[in-house]
């Protein structure tokens, strides 16, 4: 869907924003960005749709060439959400999301529908929120509203650029944890910037690493875990590299296929308070913590309150990342 092909960028002072950046993005996922500020990120993702043009190299939309793209046109079918969320204060809510639709043409009917999916998806009822202005909306609230204008005219890619940095730790994580879900909904592709590695960890199915205008890995959050390519990823991964590492890993991917019955400790989990099954969507963290709360080895995996197996803290251990140079 996105492909930087040996792409450089160099502003008109000399400075080099990035150099010979080269990685895909598959339809339908997200890749995050992340590293230290001033490293090339967001110059990186905003050539995508031509807030910035390259110096050399290609930047691909679905084949082609963005600089073939008209900008106008190009900037209406890309999502683009930031920081400063860039609401319109004189205009409600419901308004704020239609812009794009009506500048694409839609009709009226599909306009006030689209609007009210979208609040529906933000968790946003209608009814309440489209007759709103931004000012009267929590910082969380005025976020949802971004994203859902971003999403507007069902764009084939969305940008995203530190689209939660602004808000508090409870709030952002929240956030983070609804947009997941979204995500399984809209099947958008999606190019995240963020200098949080957490977050980047969290949000990803791939991230691209960069440092001082060179992405220095690309890759899935577990294999990055498992072999950092660099001590530059090593030390901006952090030393708490085995907890990352359960919090990225489901526990779908580390389970077993077996009734719990067939464990003497689960026997009667069905009854026993004191054991709280996981999901196959959890994270191993998770997993671990309720192993630990219920005084057992082993929890059962339930999927829409169907038993579907059981994890234990023998394969959770077992998915450790290997550590080296002291991570």
């Amino acid at each position: 869907m996105i492909e930087f092909d040996n792409v450089t960028k160099v502003y008109d002072d000399g400075t080099v924003a990035i150099e010979d950046v080269s990685f895909e993005v598959e339809a339908g996922t997200t890749t995050v960005l992340v590293g230290p500020s001033g490293c090339g990120k967001t110059t990186s993702m905003k050539l995508v749709n031509r807030l910035e043009e390259p110096t050399d190299g290609t930047v691909y939309f679905d084949g082609t060439d963005v600089t073939d793209l008209d900008k106008i046109e190009l900037r209406r079918d890309v999502g683009y959400v930031i920081q400063e969320i860039g609401l319109f204060d004189h205009m409600t809510v419901g308004e704020n999301i239609a812009t794009v639709p009506e500048l694409k043409g839609w009709d009226e009917e599909r306009v006030d529908a689209r609007v009210d999916e979208l609040l529906e998806l933000m968790d946003l009822p209608p009814a309440q929120y489209r007759d709103q202005y931004p000012r009267e909306l929590s910082g969380g609230q005025r976020q949802r509203v971004g994203v859902a204008r971003a999403l507007a005219a069902d764009p084939d890619v969305l940008l995203m650029d530190e689209p939660f940095g602004a808000l508090d730790p409870i709030t952002r994580e929240n956030l983070q944890d609804e947009f997941l879900d979204i995500q399984e909904e809209i099947n958008t592709t999606i190019l995240f910037v963020t200098h949080s590695i957490d977050e980047a960890l969290k949000m990803g199915d791939k991230i691209a690493i960069f440092d001082i205008g060179e992405v220095v890995q690309y890759d899935t959050p577990q294999e990055i875990l498992r072999n950092p390519k660099s001590d530059f990823v090593r030390d901006f991964i952090g030393a708490d590299r085995t907890l990352k590492q359960l919090q990225v890993t489901q526990v779908e991917t580390v389970m077993r296929e077996e009734s719990p019955d067939q464990h003497a400790e689960l026997a009667d989990w069905r009854s026993d308070d004191g054991v709280t099954p996981v999901s196959p969507t959890d994270s191993t963290q998770v997993a671990l913590s309720r192993i630990i709360g219920s005084g057992t080895d082993a929890v059962p995996v339930v999927d829409d309150g169907r038993a579907v197996g059981v994890v234990t803290e023998e394969d959770i251990r077992r998915e450790r990342p290997v550590t080296t140079g002291g991570a």
